[in-house]
């Protein structure tokens, strides 16, 4: 049976197109759901952008499917929210010479 941590790890595999890190370790996937019922493996990824005006923000989404899907979901939902809206951590920070 899958794991949220399992499903997460996955995810890393997704970077950023601007910044080059994925999007687990940016802080952009707030929480993951995942149930299994009745042999239907169904997710949920409630994530962020580091901006709402992101121009990649399609692909991200669609790339977080794709590995939803990778990984044997049957059902993948990725919802976006920018409440509170993203923001880099101090550790990132310092990682990016800000």
């Amino acid at each position: 049976m899958l794991t949220t941590e399992q499903i997460k790890e996955k995810l890393k595999e997704i970077k950023d197109p601007e910044l080059g890190i994925d999007i687990v370790s940016l802080g952009l996937v707030r929480d993951i759901t995942f149930v299994e019922s009745d042999g239907i493996k169904s997710a949920e990824v409630l994530m962020t952008l580091t901006t709402p005006l992101c121009p990649f923000a399609n692909d991200i989404v669609l790339a977080v499917e794709d590995k939803l899907y990778e990984i044997g979901i049957d059902e993948a939902k990725v919802e976006l929210s920018f409440d509170p809206p993203w923001e880099a951590s101090e550790e990132l920070k310092t990682s990016l010479g800000l």
